[in-house]
């Protein structure tokens, strides 16, 4: 496992990629797991903030996903008990727009099933995207579809909208989720990490 965090850490496959984005940046991969976790987040790709500080959900998404969760910081960044592993390790970079680009395909071609190869303790996947339940789930449908069926797949797998704040107004649009998924998730949680 040292040998698979360091090989990650050292990636720069992407680095023409990025360096061809408007942010024109160095790879950075943000590398958060131990062989140990019992649960497994798969996210998107980090964003600018994680970029910089090197850790993930540094900012408003993850105090909201934490609030999800119902797990404070010290419990969410115990890599030998919560494994946060995204579609891509590096943030992705800005379009000409502003906005963030999709995480590369190379980074979860490449490194994906050797990481989930090691995560064998692990009881609890949260699906956070649309790229993580499409890789994970094998299905093309929509992320909201995708939410609403959250019953198909737990207790051991939870799909969840991405915890930004562009998705406030699915929030409202969909009460549904924080009244039934919300409430089992944490149920989830408390029992996987009260055994682990």
């Amino acid at each position: 496992m040292p040998d698979l965090v360091n090989e990650i850490s050292a990636c720069e496959l992407c680095r023409d990629r990025f360096a061809r984005t408007e942010t024109a940046h160095e790879p950075r991969p943000v590398v958060w797991f131990r062989r140990e976790a019992k649960i497994l987040i798969a996210g998107q790709a980090p964003g600018a903030r994680v970029y910089a500080s090197g850790r993930p959900f540094t900012d408003p998404s993850g105090d909201r996903l934490r609030a999800w969760l119902g797990m404070d910081e010290a419990e969410f960044y115990d890599r030998s008990r919560v494994a946060i592993v995204p579609m891509a390790f590096c943030f992705p970079g800005y379009d000409a727009k502003g906005s963030d680009l999709p995480p590369p395909t190379i980074c979860a071609r490449t490194w994906r099933t050797p990481v989930l190869g090691e995560l064998s303790e692990v009881r609890l996947t949260v699906l956070v995207g649309a790229a993580a339940q499409r890789w994970h789930l094998q299905t093309s449908r929509s992320m909201t579809d995708v939410v609403r069926g959250w019953r198909e797949h737990a207790p051991h797998v939870f799909p969840l909208p991405h915890p930004s704040w562009r998705n406030t107004r699915w929030l409202k649009a969909n009460p549904w989720f924080e009244l039934e998924v919300i409430p089992a998730l944490r149920a989830q949680v408390a029992e996987v990490m009260q055994d682990g």
